[in-house]
């Protein structure tokens, strides 16, 4: 297949630096583009309209400088960047429709059980409902 654009969704953890380097060859040999992407997620808001803003995010501007230090393991692979606000999962599946890409790139937490059943799964998530083909890839352990 030929992947002319390819979205690799960051939460600046660690599980994405395998699939970086997979959506960096992918995109080295079709001579496609990478998007980086982060999704900041807004506030959340109570039933009695309080806002509830957690601990301290970083700045817009912060979380700027985070993306473009994120970088595809080959230089000469072309690589733009896009933050974005919302849920995750739906701002990743209309970024990816509104970018026309060929294909989804990103990392997994592995989360199994009940952790996964409490927290839910991102990436399942954009499994289901993207409209172009995904690969997720979980972070091989540490042979250390």
């Amino acid at each position: 297949m030929n992947f002319q654009r390819i979205l690799f969704p960051t939460d600046f953890s660690h599980c994405g630096d395998a699939a970086m380097h997979l959506a960096t060859a992918l995109a080295r040999d079709s001579g496609g583009t990478i998007i980086i992407a982060h999704v900041e997620e807004p506030p959340t808001v109570y039933g009695t309209g309080e806002m509830y803003y957690g601990m301290l995010d970083p700045s817009p501007d912060d979380l700027k400088r985070m993306l473009h230090e994120i970088k595809p393991s080959s230089p000469e692979v072309p690589v733009e960047y896009r933050l974005v606000t919302g849920d995750p999962s739906t701002a990743i599946c209309r970024l990816a429709a509104e970018e026309n890409v060929d294909l989804i790139v990103l990392g997994t937490h592995g989360r199994t059980g009940l952790l996964h059943m409490l927290i839910g799964s991102t990436a399942e998530s954009i499994v289901r409902h993207a409209k172009c083909p995904v690969l997720t890839f979980k972070q091989p352990p540490d042979s250390t």
